[in-house]
């Protein structure tokens, strides 16, 4: 493999480039000064929310591009590169059946602040991880026509892929359904994903997939993975994210990306 033409690197945050403890390690930020050395610049594309991501990165935040919330927001610091709410009456005709699946929190996420109506005190501490910007509400179904919306996030205790996904892949003709995790699934508007918002970015630095490395672990990652010529699996990533990718790399805890960032920026392009 010879990564001497890549220019841009992507990873998704959490199970790619946050350990198990959602934390970023030390040598990635050391890896990220010799990527600045060499003119390669980084993007975190993430389903967290942009405050979340961004905290998360903040001695590099205002050097990188940040997509959030699955595509539907990329800034590069305060510039809004990509805004694609989902619409008020999409999220009303899904929201009934939400509501329905036992075992779930709902979460809806705005262009500042997501709002839950969840008082649970370990669903809220676990949620803070993600979403730092927050607040709670009596009854989302009220809030809905009060701001635009980029995401609805749903969690479910045991798992969203074999217990909300069932429930509402009906609707994949007129919105954006990914499981993104284990428990977590979310739902865009049908055009948002980090795919899309990547494209934006790679035009904006007249960057080709040819020059583009990225690094994913589960579904919403997919439409990323397809626009970078170098996509990479991580090893503990869902095994269609493994089938689709078209090279794979150690796990979260094993360093994965940063390994693959090493040989990058020391120019071992043969491997």
């Amino acid at each position: 493999m010879n990564l001497s033409k890549v220019k841009l690197v992507v990873s998704d945050m959490d199970g790619t480039l946050l350990n198990s403890k959602g934390e970023v390690s030390n040598l990635f930020f050391t890896l990220f000064e010799k990527l600045q050395k060499q003119n390669i610049i980084f993007c975190a594309a993430s389903g967290r929310q942009y405050n979340s991501i961004v905290q998360k990165l903040a001695p590099i935040k205002d050097d990188i591009f940040v997509i959030a919330e699955n595509g539907g927001i990329a800034k590069k610091k305060d510039e809004l590169l990509v805004s694609s709410p989902i619409s008020a009456e999409k999220i009303k005709k899904i929201f009934p059946v939400l509501k329905s699946i036992k075992n779930t929190n709902i979460v809806l996420c705005g262009k500042n602040d997501a709002f839950i109506e969840s008082k649970n005190h370990d669903f809220v501490n676990m949620f803070q991880e993600y979403y730092n910007s927050y607040k709670i509400v009596e009854n989302l179904s009220e809030i809905i026509d009060t701001e635009q919306f980029l995401k609805i996030a749903i969690h479910h205790s045991i798992s969203s892929e074999e217990f909300i996904y069932p429930k509402i892949k009906v609707f994949e003709n007129e919105m954006l359904i990914k499981v993104s995790g284990k428990n977590w699934l979310d739902i865009s508007e049908d055009q948002a994903n980090k795919g899309n918002a990547l494209r934006k970015v790679q035009k904006i630095l007249n960057i080709t997939k040819e020059e583009t490395l990225v690094f994913g672990d589960y579904h919403n990652d997919i439409e990323m993975l397809k626009e970078a010529k170098y996509s990479f699996a991580m090893k503990n990533a869902h095994k269609d994210i493994k089938e689709i990718a078209n090279y794979a790399t150690e796990s979260n805890d094993n360093y994965g990306v940063e390994k693959i960032l090493a040989h990058l920026v020391e120019n071992k392009t043969n491997f």
